[in-house]
């Protein structure tokens, strides 16, 4: 081991997490928008989906209008922006904003992309989370770092999002 390391305290040596909620959406098929300086960008209208916790303050809707923000880049990695507003089932708004990755062997991402049902045990799929919102009665969300792990459906991702503690 390095110093560095012996010298840290064993606190730094992890990352727990906790699940918040898993939410599901659906995507109008995207437009393509060609080639970029980035890669090959399409965006996807978010045209709805729900999401759900065992903390019920953080069940709802997903409202329709907000985007998927896709680069398909040159090395084969899935570039993902997204920004969604959800609103609870208590009608609180909170914005949603992820960037993530996508990837995996040519053959799957060929599979996912020919709108199959692929175990997402055999692609990367992650995104890092944040949230605004205005209401007091979650204000946690505004100081909270959380990630997420997805899965692809051919309608729309399910991602299961958890908080960082």
């Amino acid at each position: 081991m390095s110093a560095l390391l012996d010298a840290a305290p064993a606190a730094l040596g992890r990352i727990d997490t906790r699940p918040l909620f898993a939410i599901k959406m659906t995507v109008a098929p995207p437009q393509e928008l060609g080639e970029t300086p980035f890669g090959r960008r399409r965006v996807a209208v978010v045209t709805g989906g729900e999401f759900e916790s065992a903390r019920p303050a953080l069940n709802g809707r997903v409202l329709t209008g907000g985007s998927d923000w896709l680069t398909f880049r040159d090395d084969g990695v899935v570039t993902l922006d997204v920004r969604l507003v959800l609103e609870t089932a208590g009608g609180l708004t909170i914005g949603m904003h992820y960037n993530g990755y996508r990837h995996g062997p040519e053959a799957v991402m060929a599979r996912l992309a020919g709108g199959e049902d692929v175990d997402p045990a055999e692609y990367y799929f992650r995104a890092a989370v944040r949230f605004e919102t205005a209401a007091p009665a979650l204000d946690a969300l505004n100081r909270m770092v959380a990630v997420a792990t997805g899965h692809r459906y051919p309608d729309g991702p399910l991602y299961h999002v958890f908080e960082v503690l």
